[in-house]
């Protein structure tokens, strides 16, 4: 019999597809935006999907989508795997020495569990967003043709492509740029799955209460998990967008625009931002970004409910 953690890895790895592919211009866009170290103000969205479109066409608004659905559908099978079993084991640990309860994991419980997913997480899937973050950027960096000249010619190429490409020119070791930054968004998860589960615990416990003794245990619906996904997703990219700021400019920095100095540590690279930039430079794109992550985890967490009910009543 499949057990339920391995369900819900496919349902969360099936949702984020789902989810992605819905967001996936506004990622590029906040990708885009990020690594833009001008000390210009920022675009406003419609000018820069206006401007993405006139130059690079519809599809520029895609650059990279194969890679992210690679990405998010490891990212979140490996978190959801490991969160899930993390969380059976406690949760089985607790009803072995009290009352069964809603099910549910106290704030500590779910710190550790999306620790230790997050960092499975990280790990495993870097290289993938790492080629993804190349593609996205690819049209909007200058590269030189067969003469050496300057170009901006746009050139999409496929996702192996694109690895082979960055093992050739940086070694193998340029899939975990950003690495760094990337352990230390593993607290984006933590902070989005335990306001989750705390806001979800919160409102089974309160429709508990109102619900007389003899009534069915409260559920959640669709719409619950959609609210419940967007507000804890709102809160966790608020904290940890600088993070993400700083991740997507390591991944894109090759050897050759290192010019020979070595790969800056997460504070460095963050007081160099803000001495160079100012603060607003570790916001870049953010209104891109908190619009998509918004989106992509309220329909996330609300197909992948629905694909784990529709799987286990099979």
């Amino acid at each position: 019999m499949v057990s339920d953690s391995f369900v819900h890895a496919c349902a969360g790895g099936a949702g984020g597809l789902v989810a992605m592919t819905a967001t996936y211009p506004l990622m590029g866009i906040s990708t885009r935006a990020a690594i833009d170290q001008s000390k210009n103000p920022g675009e406003s969205l419609a000018k820069a999907v206006t401007k993405v479109i006139a130059k690079e066409g519809l599809l520029g608004l895609y650059d990279g989508l194969g890679s992210s659905l690679i990405g998010i559908g490891v990212s979140n099978f490996v978190y959801y795997f490991f969160f899930e079993a993390t969380r059976d084991f406690v949760l089985r640990a607790k009803q072995a020495t009290s009352a069964a309860s809603l099910g549910t994991l106290t704030t500590l419980e779910s710190i550790g569990a999306g620790l230790i997913s997050g960092i499975a997480t990280a790990f495993i899937s870097n290289p993938i967003w790492v080629v993804n973050t190349r593609q996205t950027i690819r049209a909007v960096v200058p590269e030189k043709d067969a003469d050496g000249q300057l170009t901006r010619k746009v050139r999409r190429l496929s996702f192996l492509e694109t690895m082979k490409g960055i093992v050739k020119q940086d070694g193998i070791g340029a899939l975990w740029k950003g690495i760094g930054p990337a352990l230390v968004l593993v607290t984006n998860p933590v902070l989005q799955y335990t306001v989750f589960e705390q806001l979800k615990g919160w409102v089974l416990k309160s429709r508990s209460a109102r619900a007389s003794k003899h009534a069915a245990q409260p559920l959640l619906g669709d719409f619950d998990f959609f609210w419940l996904g967007a507000l804890s997703k709102l809160v966790a990219t608020a904290v940890t967008y600088p993070q993400i700021v700083i991740k997507s400019r390591q991944q894109a920095m090759t050897n050759e625009s290192l010019q020979g100095k070595k790969m800056p540590n997460v504070w460095t690279a963050m007081t160099d931002v803000i001495q160079d930039e100012g603060i607003v430079g570790l916001y870049r794109g953010i209104s891109s970004k908190m619009l998509q992550s918004i989106l992509t985890a309220a329909i996330l967490f609300s197909s992948k409910e629905r694909i784990f009910a529709m799987t286990k009543s099979r």
